[in-house]
């Protein structure tokens, strides 16, 4: 695959795995403050259901990103590799697994102690990793605008 569209895949893929984070941040923070529990059993089953095209495009950043950037991360590239392993292990160890629970408990009725628990640490654990992707996507533009492209195979 050519470097430049490695590049576009790898932009793609970071800004959707981004607008996804964002989305599911958005819709429970609004569905919890001004929906009623229908509406909020309806955005974590949403969530739940779109889970797998995250892990996709987290995947496509990573994969893409190794492949432009084989060499040893130094400097801004081992700072967003760093920031891509917090985001990924905060996603498998809390933000999968808190997805399931949240829609399982929701569609059952089970609004207790527990789920809103399990709820602000999923909202913690989601913003933690918006944040991060977002400052790779910054570090990313940066970088397009310090280096030249080379259109390399």
């Amino acid at each position: 695959m050519k470097t430049s569209t490695l590049k576009k895949v790898h932009k793609c893929a970071a800004v959707c795995a981004f607008l996804l984070i964002a989305t599911f941040f958005t819709s429970t923070v609004v569905a919890e403050l001004w929906g009623d529990l229908a509406i909020v059993t309806q955005v974590k089953q949403s969530i739940l259901a779109c889970v797998l095209l995250l892990v996709l495009a987290m995947m496509a950043t990573g994969i893409s990103a190794k492949k432009l950037y084989k060499a040893k991360a130094k400097g801004v590239f081992a700072k967003k590799e760093l920031r891509m392993k917090i985001a990924a292990t905060n996603g498998v160890i809390i933000l999968i697994p808190a997805a399931y629970f949240l829609a399982t408990w929701s569609a059952i009725g089970q609004f207790d102690q527990v789920f809103w628990t399990v709820q602000i640490i999923e909202l913690v654990a989601g913003f933690t990793n918006a944040v991060l992707i977002g400052l790779n996507i910054r570090d990313g533009i940066r970088l397009g605008r310090t280096r030249p492209t080379t259109n390399a195979v």
